[in-house]
């Protein structure tokens, strides 16, 4: 079984997200494009059996390990004996619930020696990710206007990709950014003045902080997830000029 060493070096935030985002997909895959799979092998005759998401975006259902205490925390044991006396949907959103409390506690243990801010940052970037138990039960996330956090001069921006990954970029400081902006007020697009809608794909420009449909500026999800830093049309002119 495959199993990520833990070095002595402290990890980055981005270094523990990105293990965190491997791990959540080879959990989704299980519990929905391999769900007939992952239901047959977990057999209520068989011992205490575990799934485990890897970095690289694969899953395993397999005995825990053996040695005490082990070199991550363990995901929920015996997922299969449930199998047989639940209803199918329910099952597996109880494995999806698990395996939830499972990576929080893989990321928080990786960052053991992050700071208050990076601890912080990381908890972020998670939380703007659907749980696998929103993807395993189709419920849809509530969804905040895309902004920054109330009070604070920093804001960043977040791009969705179509498979649910997010990609944070750090935004330039403004000086000039009213405290008091109400946080409430419409969001609207740059470019066409559409008001903002969860289910659309936006992107941030990270020099004006102004948001915007995808489709309005030629910006696919999977694109966004290559751009370190986005400049908008306006921007881009100006800066230019």
């Amino acid at each position: 079984m495959e199993m990520a060493s833990i070095s002595s070096t402290p990890r980055s935030v981005e270094e523990i997200f990105k293990d965190y985002s491997g791990r959540r997909a080879g959990i989704v895959r299980a519990l929905s494009f391999d769900v007939d799979e992952f239901y047959g092998l977990c057999d209520p005759e068989k011992e205490n059996l575990c799934l485990y998401g890897h970095p690289n975006e694969t899953w395993e259902v397999s005995l825990p390990a053996e040695e005490v205490p082990p070199e991550l925390p363990e995901p929920a044991l015996g997922i299969n004996f449930a199998r047989d006396g639940m209803n199918r949907k329910d099952w597996l959103s109880l494995v999806a619930v698990h395996s939830d409390c499972w990576m929080l506690s893989v990321a928080f243990y990786l960052g053991a020696r992050l700071n208050r801010n990076e601890r912080k940052r990381l908890f972020s970037l998670i939380n703007d990710l659907p749980t696998v138990f929103e993807v395993v039960t189709e419920r849809k996330p509530i969804k905040e206007k895309p902004s920054g956090d109330s009070g604070s001069k920093s804001r960043g921006s977040t791009k969705r990709s179509s498979d649910g990954q997010v990609k944070s970029i750090p935004k330039m400081t403004d000086e000039n950014f009213e405290e008091d902006e109400d946080e409430h007020s419409e969001t609207l697009c740059g470019t066409c003045g559409g008001n903002y809608n969860a289910d659309e794909f936006w992107i941030g420009c990270d020099i004006c902080e102004r948001w915007y449909h995808g489709k309005c500026v030629k910006i696919t999800p999977v694109k966004a997830e290559s751009i370190k830093q986005y400049k908008c049309p306006s921007c881009m002119k100006r800066g230019r000029q």
